[in-house]
């Protein structure tokens, strides 16, 4: 018999997931996040107004931590600058590194974790869309942030337009700040590698990287301390939502794909006739009862049929 999966290993999809697959339907969930992101740019002033209200929900909670290290990323390039490309660079390649790795090496895992990151992102973008809201560095400056992208934008390949490239700021959205996608998939990478790296250091990292995106995008007043928290709650609806939507997308499949699915989902051998010979340990359906029917001796063993070929069907 073959080895018994120890409790909570997820179950190998049915449908093998194929790369040519898989990468047209991630460029696709990205394209509608970008997509979704510039059609969301909502009334500049109420997304001034949603920012507002924020900072001030966090000065009433003693929960502004933006101002302390927009200062010290303002004041020490040397920790300006690199938190500048951690918040340009890290959110569009450590992300796909990770889905490529566990559908590489952690195949059994990809499909839920894939499912999670796209149903998160999706919700996402509804907040986008319903709560438009500026960031901390294109508040007024008697607010007391300094866009440290701009301020250090000779260093790096921005300008003072988010991470955009210099000449591309039109193709992004800045007034979707809430909730910050950055943390969120900063926290779905660190829980991959915290659960599949197998190593010290993959569970280091998958401390550290979230973290470290949370204090970068409040240094760099690209966010606000409630849009991080915000975006981890977005990530725990997502990972709540990942199997409902799995069953809905395989209800579907069987739906599209009546014969497709059928055979995937098959758990035995190929049908073979009455009348054909069987190999080592397999079994013709109604068998026993038609041998048994015509006085033959009962079946051996599981363990003597899996030694030789099945006696013909008579």
């Amino acid at each position: 018999m073959p080895p018994t999966e120890p409790p909570g290993t997820e179950e190998v999809p049915r449908t093998r997931l194929r790369w040519w697959t898989e990468l047209p339907l991630i460029l696709l969930v990205y394209g509608c996040y970008s997509a979704g992101r510039l059609l969301a740019r909502g009334d500049v002033h109420s997304a001034v107004d949603h920012g507002l209200a924020i900072l001030r929900l966090e000065k009433a909670l003693h929960l502004n931590a933006e101002h302390p290290l927009n200062r010290l990323f303002t004041r020490a390039p040397w920790l300006g600058v690199p938190a500048d490309f951690w918040y340009a660079s890290l959110h569009y390649l450590i992300t796909p590194a990770i889905l490529i790795w566990l559908f590489r090496a952690r195949a059994e895992h990809y499909r839920r974790a894939r499912t999670w990151l796209m149903t998160s992102t999706f919700i996402g973008l509804i907040g986008f869309t319903l709560m438009p809201t500026c960031p901390p560095r294109l508040l007024a400056a008697g607010h007391g942030f300094v866009d440290t992208m701009a301020q250090y934008s000779s260093y790096g390949w921005w300008a003072g337009d988010a991470s955009a490239p210099r000449g591309m700021g039109g193709m992004t959205n800045q007034y979707a700040a809430m909730p910050s996608l950055h943390v969120g998939w900063a926290l779905w990478c660190g829980v991959m590698l915290w659960r599949h790296g197998g190593t010290r250091l993959a569970k280091i990292l998958g401390v550290v990287y979230p973290l470290g995106t949370a204090l970068v995008v409040m240094g760099t007043a690209n966010h606000y301390f409630l849009d991080a928290v915000a975006g981890v709650a977005v990530m725990g609806v997502g990972f709540l939502l990942a199997p409902h939507v799995m069953r809905g997308l395989d209800l579907l499949r069987s739906r599209l794909f009546p014969r497709r699915t059928a055979v995937a989902g098959a758990t035995g051998s190929p049908i073979v006739s009455g009348g054909c010979q069987t190999s080592a340990g397999e079994r013709i359906p109604r068998q026993r009862e038609s041998r048994l029917d015509a006085g033959a001796e009962p079946d051996a063993s599981p363990s003597d049929a899996g030694e030789g070929a099945a006696a013909p069907a008579r």
